[in-house]
């Protein structure tokens, strides 16, 4: 039955509070009570309230709280909290907790982290947070999955039209950012292995800095396979990179497995690589413009709608693709069939892109100390952000 216990955590997660006086995560029982001692070395989901002025728990800390153990229910919903906690292989949660004394303080490394997100997350308001908070709100979000960020209404808004996606550390952020990454080290023009090395450094601190959602590190180690092919000159295949990095994120989490992220993430790639691509293909092979007339004695006009056709025709045959498994997976897991978001998706995915690519040049031109240009920046994805709001609005 529940019942008051004192336990010392180690803290491996720290969920983000819009109220500062509370705090959530996830935590390893370093030691308990004697009547308690089998709970150490389980990881559980905490829940403390905070005193004023006392500052929320850092990753790696540990610390020695008071609080309400429950048990989690035998057989959660999977659409639940209780049942994310379940799939990530926990069993308890402490409740009603408080701090009673920090046995161990954060390493150095974290402690950066989370005075690197407190930055991260200034940068991204400057000029906008005043004026606009609530697209101040969208772009964190999408940057730094602050979800707690968006208000009900955008909440409610984004998950009926199937675009909450779009504001979650993911494929299509992490993608877009060591693109960006990539490109930026290009322009040093350093030899190969160095830059391979420096941009995975680079993309990984920003994944840390961000709280290291499994989303986010998955798509990590994704890119790091992805991009280890060009630089060990192997035929880049992208379904080897996705496999490998399942096999390396299931061999850290086996629990994962479990986890409805996980099966949205790696089947909707999955369909995307097996069924996406090869359907563009016959789909191009089926109807190309001009065909029997050489390339080179094409207009400007010419070019220019054989490449709006490539472009349209693949970003069909990807969002069927990748729409299948989602319409079955938004069903099962959220209770929503969300037969629009094909459509929406196709215009709302490149519009979302260039609001991450406006947020990473602001949070370059912060860092470096340009505050023009990341104001500028801000303005640039605020603007992007808010059609792509509007745009879901009307659609819903």
């Amino acid at each position: 039955p529940p019942r008051e216990a004192t336990l010392a955590l180690r803290i491996d997660r720290v969920f983000v509070q819009k109220n500062m006086q509370r705090a959530s995560g996830l935590a390893k029982v370093v030691s308990a009570d004697a009547h308690l001692r089998e709970l150490v070395g389980q990881r559980l989901y905490f829940s403390l309230v905070l005193k004023k002025g006392e500052a929320a728990p850092v990753r790696s800390a540990v610390v020695l709280a008071v609080g309400i153990l429950e048990t989690l229910p035998r057989d959660p919903a999977a659409d639940s909290f209780d049942g994310y906690l379940a799939g990530a292989g926990m069993n308890f949660r402490l409740q009603r907790g408080r701090v009673v004394a920090e046995e161990s303080a954060a390493t150095a490394y974290y402690r950066f982290c989370a005075q690197a997100a407190v930055t991260f997350n200034d940068i991204l308001g400057w000029g906008i947070a005043a004026k606009r908070p609530a697209l101040a709100g969208l772009l964190r979000a999408m940057m730094l999955g602050e979800t707690h960020e968006l208000s009900e209404e955008q909440h409610a808004l984004f998950m009926q039209s199937g675009t909450m996606h779009l504001f979650a550390i993911s494929g299509l952020n992490i993608g877009v950012i060591a693109g960006a990454l990539h490109a930026l080290l290009l322009l040093l023009r350093l030899p190969l292995w160095v830059r391979y090395f420096v941009g995975v450094a680079l993309l990984w601190l920003f994944v840390d800095i961000t709280g290291g959602s499994p989303s986010a590190v998955r798509s990590f180690v994704m890119a790091a396979f992805l991009q280890a092919a060009f630089v060990v000159r192997r035929p880049a295949n992208p379904l080897a990179a996705l496999v490998a990095s399942a096999l390396v994120v299931l061999l850290v989490a086996p629990l994962q497995m479990f986890s409805a992220s996980f099966l949205m993430s790696y089947a909707i790639v999955t369909a995307l690589l097996i069924l996406g691509l090869p359907l563009s293909e016959a789909v191009l092979d089926r109807w190309k413009p001009w065909r029997d007339l050489p390339q080179v004695t094409w207009s400007w006009w010419q070019r220019a709608i054989s490449g709006a056709w490539h472009a349209t025709a693949t970003a069909l045959a990807i969002g069927v693709a990748t729409t299948l498994v989602s319409l079955l997976t938004g069903v099962q897991f959220f209770h929503l069939l969300t037969p629009g978001a094909l459509v929406a998706n196709l215009v709302l995915i490149p519009a979302a892109m260039l609001a991450t690519l406006g947020g990473f040049a602001s949070l370059l031109c912060g860092l470096v100390g340009f505050g023009h240009g990341a104001v500028l920046c801000n303005h640039a994805s605020a603007l992007v952000l808010w059609v792509i709001e509007e745009l879901v609005r009307l659609s819903v």
